[in-house]
């Protein structure tokens, strides 16, 4: 800890930091730098001998042309731990991403980007595409930290410190128009402030220290307050109501509790259109909706589909599955089940579908989920995934079940930060070339 390394930056890795090596041979995860540059690297995590280490680029000795000074006065390291990238040009940032993608389907998956049907890009959302020192206002969820003296932060990377921030740069507008940050938190341990898509919906989720009392939350704008119970974790309501309403796909979806839906404005309908696009759902066709949330894609399914089709949906959140319930409640050949896939799709004696959505979470679906799914004969499987490696591992498991990808997309929907969505499109293997 402490110890400083002048080094060489090698290639991207993935979790938004660099490879490097000290002359003793150790390898350098170090964050704040670009390959291709030469920094002062400064170890913030490891031990004597370990063949791995964590660093920061403490100073830069020769710069990359990629680099930029962080428009972010909270980014640097030691600071806050929200954005990986603040110090690269918007393009670069995308390119690093794409390598990223490039290396784990090489890696894992034993895949070329011509092989996975990828053209090697990361494409950026709708009106994401600024110039350099501009920074996107895209986060609708921002998971505010509280430190001791009551101030609201974001934490430091890898720790529980708080980094207290007057005003966070990638916050969406409706996040920061609450002003969260100028007011005392005393007695919490964080405040999440949600500002829904295509509605005027605004809530802030409060999680309390042991023993305290919430606070009376005055806000700039109106806003629905609710609670994280401290024994059961259950999120309670505490005035206003108890979800948000988010729009996609030109239909509104309820969403309850902080639940989970995807944090940038133009996400969900992206990864809709990516998915229907590469699905090209028939009419009258049966499908499957796996680790369905709030059904943003079953629904979709079910609208394609048409009266004679039909949907199952999986979801193991029991307040997501109520809200997909509700959601969907105007579909009647849609059906919605509670529980872990690989417990309940075993259970529901399907043995054959036509079309699969899954969206497992960030560890991915695993070997003996991708197995059952190969087993159903689906003309076409939609992957989302938030995290290369994980689906660089399940492309690998649907490739031993006879299927190949067709098509990837990957789409930059946390800019800043070392995150990446793609969308793999799979077929039977019999039927690709």
């Amino acid at each position: 800890m402490g110890q400083e390394y002048e080094v060489e930056i090698g290639p991207v890795a993935h979790g938004g930091h660099c490879i490097a090596r000290t002359d003793a041979g150790q390898v350098l995860f170090v964050r704040h730098a670009l390959p291709g540059e030469r920094v002062v690297a400064r170890v913030t995590e490891g031990e004597e001998g370990a063949r791995f280490l964590r660093a920061d680029a403490v100073r830069v000795l020769e710069a990359s042309k990629d680099r930029i000074e962080a428009p972010c006065p909270y980014a640097g390291p030691g600071r806050c731990g929200g954005c990986d990238w603040q110090h690269a040009k918007p393009g670069a940032q995308r390119r690093l991403k794409g390598e990223v993608i490039a290396e784990q389907l090489r890696r894992l998956a034993g895949l070329t980007p011509e092989e996975a049907g990828w053209d090697g890009t990361v494409v950026p959302a709708e009106g994401d595409k600024l110039p350099a020192g501009e920074v996107p206002q895209w986060r609708t969820r921002v998971q505010y930290a509280v430190d001791p003296s009551g101030r609201a932060g974001l934490r430091r990377h890898r720790s529980h410190e708080v980094e207290p921030v007057d005003h966070c740069m990638i916050a969406a507008e409706g996040v920061s128009e609450l002003g969260i940050e100028k007011r005392d938190w005393t007695g919490m341990d964080s405040v999440e402030a949600i500002a829904a898509t295509g509605s005027q919906d605004r809530q802030v989720v409060l999680t309390p220290k042991p023993g305290a009392r919430l606070p009376l939350v005055e806000l700039d704008k109106p806003v629905s307050v609710l609670r994280v119970d401290e024994k059961t974790g259950g999120v309670h309501r505490v005035h206003g109501r108890p979800f948000v309403r988010e729009r996609a796909d030109g239909r509104t979806h309820r969403v309850g509790g902080g639940g989970f839906w995807q944090v940038h404005p133009k996400a969900a309908d992206t990864l809709v259109t990516a998915v229907m696009q590469g699905l090209l759902p028939r009419k009258g066709e049966t499908a499957l909706d796996l680790y369905c949330g709030v059904g943003l894609f079953a629904g979709a399914l079910a609208d394609r589909l048409g009266e004679k089709g039909a949907v199952l949906g999986i979801e193991s959140g029991k307040r997501a599955v109520e809200d997909a319930r509700h959601n969907l409640a105007d579909f009647p050949r849609v059906r919605i089940e509670q529980g872990k896939v690989e417990s309940v799709l075993p259970r529901t004696g399907i043995t054959e579908v036509d079309l699969i959505v899954l969206d497992p979470p960030r560890s991915g679906a695993g070997r003996e989920t991708v197995t059952h799914l190969s087993s159903l004969g689906a003309r076409r499987i939609a992957y989302v995934a938030c995290d290369p490696a994980a689906l660089a591992r399940d492309l690998a498991y649907f490739r031993d079940g006879g299927y190949r990808v067709r098509t990837l997309r990957a789409f930059d929907l946390f800019p800043m930060t070392h995150h990446v969505e793609c969308v793999a499109i799979l077929e039977p293997a019999a039927k690709g070339s």
